[in-house]
């Protein structure tokens, strides 16, 4: 009797946790390209199949009642009560973009064979956050609050003119170190790294793609990484259909 109701439990048990597990990997994001866009990216270039779940947000007010809702709920307990989450196929709930990036990279091989290139490729792909987080720290962006706009558009010249095409043009000269040719950041098969690159170089606010593009123009690596990147078929159809938003 003992052992027929334990039976019953586990199978109660594992039933529950089936419906809770979704049958393929969902993203749980804002319905913006922001933090979880290079996730999509991976799932687009790996050619792999996930639920794209967005929380609408009002364009008025930046506000987004399904965001808060899922707060409530629980369901972004484990990322500190932020999006993006990953919800894995095993039901596992991934927070932190860079970790669910690393994990997606790891699951579908974007990260080379052994211990080392897997450190050499995650290099690559932290050269490129510190970029962005020196652009942040720039403070030209519209979120900015503690400088006039002229401050802003100073800083924002700086950067463009000066202090991006520097810090891409030492990221050209480390990745000639490892890349095994044109195309590639390292070896010679696409990487984690050069989603990365792909992401410094292009997924950029519209208002400063073309500025992007002008920083980087000296670094012939890099734009040929950005440009194998987006010769991916799945990579060029997602950038094609993905759903127009504020940013």
């Amino acid at each position: 009797m003992k052992f027929l109701s334990t039976l019953l439990l586990s199978i109660t048990v594992r039933a529950a946790y089936s419906l809770a597990a979704p049958s393929k990997p969902q993203l749980k994001y804002f319905d913006i390209q922001g933090a979880a866009e290079t996730c999509r990216v991976i799932f687009a270039l790996c050619n792999k199949e996930y639920d794209d779940a967005r929380y609408a947000i009002d364009p008025k007010t930046f506000s987004s009642p399904a965001f808060l809702a899922a707060k409530e709920s629980g369901e972004l307990k484990l990322n500190l009560n932020r999006a993006p989450v990953l919800v894995t196929e095993e039901g596992k709930t991934i927070g932190q973009s860079k970790a669910i990036e690393r994990y997606l990279a790891r699951k579908f091989g974007l990260m080379g064979k052994t211990l080392e290139d897997e450190a050499m490729i995650d290099c690559i792909a932290e050269h490129c956050r510190d970029v962005k987080d020196s652009a942040r720290s720039k403070g030209f962006s519209r979120f900015t609050k503690n400088k006039t706009e002229e401050e802003k558009a100073a800083a924002r010249k700086e950067w463009f003119e000066s202090d991006l095409p520097e810090m891409l043009m030492k990221i050209e000269d480390a990745v000639k170190e490892t890349s095994g040719g044109n195309g590639y950041a390292y070896g010679s098969e696409t990487t984690y790294a050069d989603v990365a690159i792909w992401s410094l170089l292009r997924d950029c606010p519209a208002a400063d793609l073309d500025d992007t593009k002008k920083a980087s123009e000296n670094c012939i690596l890099l734009n040929s990484i950005v440009n194998q990147v987006i010769s991916n078929d799945g990579v060029a159809k997602w950038l094609s259909e993905r759903p127009e938003s504020m940013f």
